[in-house]
């Protein structure tokens, strides 16, 4: 299949039915905890659209674009009623990756947090130099990195916001204000976290006196939120990172009574967002553009689409939604040896090299087709990291933790923008330290807790003002001809990320399917280790025939949260079709 173009000959009477601004009106469907599946149609719009994890947040953004707004404007206003609405997985306490095309570029904003300038290699380590607990790395100060958030959203509206930075704040301020109706995702991983109500001000507000989580559809107000984010919205940026707010996150990560933490005010004062080349790669008939250092994750999905181009994975569609064994087994090998290189090569690139000639070396198509060579007919079970072209380092392999709470958004405009975002505290709840609305980050958990092993000093270990890798994967893919965008699309999910949104990348492109079709697949994936599949949604055959092929087989819950808008054409025009994941309470917008 070399075009999106068929794909919207099946879709021209959706098109039909459901374009415009009626149907943007729609009744969408109550929101899920987190571990829910309901399915979801998918929405059609000709003009502009935004998806977003959560109704209010999409609204927010819609609300932008239908003012005349950029896919930048909208992205702010979401983003910040999802620091209200979804606290547990973003906000402007942590930090953001956002990919974003204006029809003549594309630029990778990096609004990835960084590590105090007093933190080192023994950060998340004992006096014996062994890592600390789980626990003592995630919960209080000591993980806390300057966010990185706002500064980033404010770079990127610099160049091409169209409304006032202040009409961005408004859908959220009136929320915090007025108050908002408590999700069954909210509640419930709020009734799962027991580590939250320990911090006297989250513990005020997210639980009743009785210390129980309000119940689903409380009516929860921030007023806290709403006077930071007033300042902000006058002040713009500075007012968080050079004021009251970047002294209270510095007091609150400093007083913590178990585990404080080494950010300061003068740490926050000095983060930089940065624009940097994103990592764009041609598959077969598209061009695939993501992320750079310090995320691993364009890299990493572009290994595997140029793994897998080799092997041909769209001979083995799924059948009525059931993925084939033959395609999990590629794509798990790909997968596997994507992940051996990024675990011990890729971290921040203004500390640590690439190997070779960098980005170039470790997608060199003869690197690739080499690595690819070592898919057979059995599961390798675990990969060992390649020797790109030209390399001339050797680092040790990698021990953070990378957890899963996380939040993605997507929009395009009427002026021919685009825009995939992922944004993220980490952990759900991040550090569990509430300050001034807002929770903070426990973002330093991504990097390695060890910092050199036998083959040497890890990429990824703690140093002053560096970023920690991330798997946060925002996606943008063009026509390889004409370089038109046809679908933005990025997930959550910590180190899953990758391969979520490997997933939708092969279900679009080489399976024929719409973006909430890819979307709504089963989950499935390696990360170096075991062949996971998510739980209920394969076949016991499936899972038969994968064993029979060597797979160490790990059935679990996998948690996307995919967002996704491609570009569909029918009667002659093209318009928008937008999915949201049906395993989250997310919902898209458009007219």
């Amino acid at each position: 299949m070399n075009s999106f173009k068929p794909l919207a000959l099946r879709l021209a009477l959706l098109a039909a039915l459901c374009a415009g601004p009626a149907f943007a009106e729609a009744p969408q469907k109550a929101p899920e905890i987190a571990t829910a599946y309901a399915e979801k149609p998918g929405w059609a719009a000709q003009q502009f659209m935004v998806a977003a994890a959560n109704p209010l947040a999409a609204d927010a953004g819609y609300r932008m674009l239908k003012q005349g707004g950029s896919a930048i404007d909208a992205a702010i206003a979401t983003q910040l009623v999802l620091t209200l609405v979804e606290p547990q997985s973003s906000g402007i306490g942590g930090g953001a990756f956002l990919l974003y095309a204006d029809g003549r570029r594309v630029q990778a904003f990096d609004g990835r947090e960084t590590a105090p300038a007093a933190a080192d290699e023994t950060l998340f380590q004992n006096p014996d130099g062994s890592p600390v607990s789980r626990a003592t790395g995630v919960v209080g100060g000591r993980s806390v990195g300057a966010p990185g958030v706002l500064r980033m959203l404010e770079l990127a509206h610099q160049e091409h916001g169209k409304l006032a930075w202040a009409t961005l704040f408004g859908p959220a301020i009136a929320l915090s204000q007025d108050g908002f109706a408590v999700s069954q995702r909210l509640n419930g991983l709020l009734k799962w976290d027991q580590a939250l109500k320990r911090d006297p001000v989250a513990a005020a507000y997210f639980y009743d006196k009785n210390g129980q989580p309000w119940p689903v559809g409380h009516v929860l107000k921030n007023p806290e939120l709403a006077r930071t984010l007033r300042e902000i919205a006058a002040g713009g940026a500075d007012a968080f990172y050079k004021g009251r707010i970047a002294r209270d996150i510095a007091a609150k990560v400093a007083s913590h009574p178990s585990n404080p933490g080494k950010l300061t005010a003068r740490d926050i004062a000095a983060y930089q967002a940065k624009v940097r080349a994103p990592v764009c790669s041609d598959y077969k008939a598209w061009t695939v553009c993501g992320m750079p250092p310090p995320s691993s994750g364009g890299i990493a999905i572009a290994q595997m689409l140029g793994i897998l181009e080799t092997k041909d994975i769209s001979r083995f569609p799924p059948v009525d939604g059931v993925p084939d064994a033959r395609a999990i087994h590629l794509f798990t090998e790909a997968g596997r040896l994507a992940y051996a290189d990024r675990n011990r090569y890729v971290a921040d690139t203004d500390f640590v090299p690439l190997p070779g000639a960098g980005i170039a070396s470790l997608l060199d198509k003869g690197y690739l087709a080499q690595r690819a060579t070592l898919i057979g007919e059995r599961s390798m079970g675990r990969a060992v990291a390649g020797t790109p072209p030209g390399m001339q380092v050797a680092w040790g392999l990698d021990n953070a933790l990378q957890r899963p709470s996380t939040s993605h958004l997507v929009a395009v405009d009427a002026f021919g923008g685009g825009l995939s975002m992922t944004t993220s505290v980490e952990d759900a709840f991040g550090a569990r330290q509430m300050v001034d609305g807002f929770l903070l980050n426990n973002q330093l958990t991504d990097f390695s807790f060890d910092a050199r092993d036998a083959n040497g000093p890890i990429a990824n270990r703690v140093e002053a003002g560096k970023r920690p890798r991330s798997a946060m994967s925002p996606t943008l893919v063009f026509e390889k001809g004409t370089q038109k965008l046809v679908l933005a699309t990025g997930s959550p999910g910590g180190s899953s990320i990758i391969n979520y949104v490997a997933k939708v990348l092969v279900g679009t492109m080489d399976w024929g399917l719409n973006v909430q079709q890819a979307i709504s697949l089963p989950n499935f994936g390696s990360r170096n280790g075991p062949t996971e599949l998510e739980q209920g949604r394969i076949p016991a055959a499936q899972v038969d025939a994968l064993r029979a092929m060597g797979h160490e087989v790990r059935i679990s819950e996998q948690n996307s949260g995919l967002q996704g808008i491609m570009r569909l054409h029918a009667h002659g025009q093209d318009f928008w079709f937008g999915g949201a994941d049906p395993r989250r309470e997310g919902m898209v917008r458009g007219d």
